[in-house]
């Protein structure tokens, strides 16, 4: 989760309730961070470095963009390349099998969402 919960209190509560209700709240939780699944989407479409999709995102903050791809790379649906034969050192995000087995997942929830949801 990107931030701390504090223990006790009734968001964790309710957190850990909803987690042994059924994992599939623990993806969406995982999954649902605002622009996560944008950015994962954008590096799919072929090796991004940071400055590609900072401007393919003009409004997202460098800050934001930064902690998306760290969390993409930690959930290993993004793979960070880092070129030290350049200099300055690039760094380039590539989408993984796993990252596209998701996207593949997503596209369906979008088309269920365009035929129940658009009403």
């Amino acid at each position: 989760m990107s931030s701390q919960l504090k223990p006790g209190t009734s968001n964790a509560c309710n957190i850990t309730a909803l987690s042994l209700a059924c994992e599939v709240n623990d993806v969406l939780r995982d999954i649902s961070p605002r622009w996560k699944m944008q950015v994962l989407h954008k590096v799919a479409s072929g090796t991004k470095q940071f400055s590609t999709l900072k401007h393919a995102f003009p409004s997202l903050s460098d800050q934001i963009l930064g902690k998306r791809l760290s969390e993409l790379v930690n959930d290993k649906l993004v793979d960070k390349i880092i070129l030290k034969e350049k200099a300055p050192k690039s760094i380039h995000y590539m989408i993984t099998d796993k990252g596209l087995e998701l996207l593949k997942i997503i596209d369906d929830l979008h088309k269920w969402g365009l035929k129940y949801l658009s009403a």
